[in-house]
């Protein structure tokens, strides 16, 4: 397996593509659909709005905690796409957006 990711990295690097390169670029799309999608309520950095924090009574808003770095991405996609608490579900976005938001909060909490 560690063969298969190495020969893909490998083979990325000789198209002049970097993995690093494809993260950021899935990171930058995310930013879209973070900034049309996800802003009004988790603030443009991801440590969230106050303001929504104080109507929805939520402290859950801000992103780039321990706690939510510690999830996976598959918990992650699954709040993205069903919501949880006073979060709606993102159902109208793609797999991919919802894939890009979650790249993109994971470069806010770095």
């Amino acid at each position: 397996m560690r063969e298969k990711v190495i020969a893909i990295l490998a083979g990325l690097g000789m198209m002049g593509v970097s993995a690093t390169g494809v993260l950021a670029a899935d990171a930058a799309a995310g930013k879209a659909v973070f900034d049309k999608s996800c802003v009004g309520c988790h603030g443009a950095d991801g440590k969230g709005n106050p303001g929504m924090a104080k109507v929805l009574g939520e402290k859950g808003l801000n992103l780039t905690t321990k706690e939510v770095k510690s999830q996976s991405d598959d918990q992650l996609l699954k709040v993205i796409a069903e919501g949880r608490g006073k979060m709606p579900a993102q159902s109208k976005l793609s797999k991919d957006d919802q894939k890009a938001a979650l790249s993109y909060v994971r470069s806010l909490a770095k």
